[in-house]
């Protein structure tokens, strides 16, 4: 049924598209201005809704640079109930900047994390309060009044941008040639036995420009569960009452995965970055094990005890990983 309502929605989605070209073409013939920083700015985006690792792969970047430099992560704190510049302490909770920030914020207590819906005026909070060696924009591919200094666009295997089409329709956000703005085009949730003849297939279908590196990575998740009060093995789980809750954009890895472990579960499924009403805590505090991902964890802690996440981080195939950090070296050494 939603199938068909995607079709039939067919001609909203050609004026989507072209609202969001004009706005673009506004941009790139100076019609509209995008402001460049003195602090280093990596954007990490991607031209559909949701689904393509973008927090793993700002926690792969925190992990990689945050020994040596002063960073900040701004984001717009998608679906949070504050507004404006908020800068996250040990106050704050998942409501006042959004559950993918707070995420990042609990992980790394040394990073400085903020959210802003006007990434301008985030930036230059940040410049002034924090005086950061580099800011990363969490989702602000589509944000053009920021001119980053370095664009890392994410696009998942099995619903590359190029294959896919526009709002309603299809999960395209923004017009296909902005794909052009990105320095590094990293192909996410890749088979981890994919090989080179099979990438070679994917960069010419991509068809990158002269500027641009193409990176493939897979998702690998970690061998221990994590509760609030213990961790255990997945294997501990194949013989408990398990009801998996997921509120993220795109699950099936993760259900594919926890199928191949040999896990039985209930699968109880809610829209991207949902926030869970007292009667649905309620029934969730009747399940004998829930398992979740990280995200949705942070969400629910403070009101289940009979939940654990399983944690999932990008890694490359090939050399891609030493290839990204030279880049973000020589960024830095700019």
């Amino acid at each position: 049924l939603m199938q068909l309502l995607r079709k039939l929605l067919f001609p909203i989605s050609l004026i989507y598209a072209l609202v969001i070209f004009v706005r673009n073409l506004l941009y790139d013939i100076g019609v509209f201005n995008s402001k460049s920083f003195s602090v280093k700015t990596i954007c990490i985006g991607n031209l559909s809704v949701g689904g393509t690792g973008k927090t793993p792969m700002t926690e792969l970047l925190l992990r990689s640079l945050s020994p040596r430099y002063k960073i900040a992560v701004l984001s717009r704190g998608y679906r949070r109930k504050s507004s404006g510049y908020i800068l996250a302490t040990e106050t704050t909770k998942v409501a006042d900047i959004g559950d993918e920030p707070f995420q990042l914020f609990s992980k790394f207590p040394e990073i400085t994390v903020a959210v802003d819906a006007d990434r301008k005026n985030g930036i230059k909070q940040l410049q002034n309060e924090i005086k950061p060696n580099l800011i990363l924009l969490d989702d602000a591919f589509q944000h053009r009044k920021v001119n980053p200094d370095y664009s890392i666009l994410l696009t998942t295997y099995d619903e590359l941008y190029i294959d896919d089409w526009y709002l309603p329709t299809g999960n395209l956000r923004d017009v296909k040639y902005v794909a052009e703005r990105a320095d590094c085009i990293v192909v996410t949730k890749c088979p981890e036995s994919l090989g080179k003849d099979e990438q070679e297939a994917v960069k010419t279908k991509i068809d990158p420009k002269e500027h641009q590196t193409i990176l493939f990575a897979y998702l690998s998740y970690g061998n221990k569960v994590i509760g609030i009060k213990s961790s255990l093995s997945l294997s501990d789980f194949v013989d408990k009452e398990v009801s998996l809750v997921t509120g993220i954009a795109n699950p099936k890895p993760l259900v594919s995965y926890l199928k191949t472990k040999g896990i039985s579960f209930e699968h109880l499924a809610y829209k991207d970055h949902h926030f869970f009403s007292k009667s649905e805590l309620e029934i969730l505090k009747c399940k004998k094990c829930i398992l979740t991902t990280e995200k949705d964890y942070v969400r629910l802690k403070d009101d289940l005890d009979n939940l654990f996440y399983l944690p999932v981080a990008h890694s490359f195939l090939g050399d891609g990983k030493t290839t990204l950090e030279q880049e973000l070296e020589a960024l830095m050494n700019r």
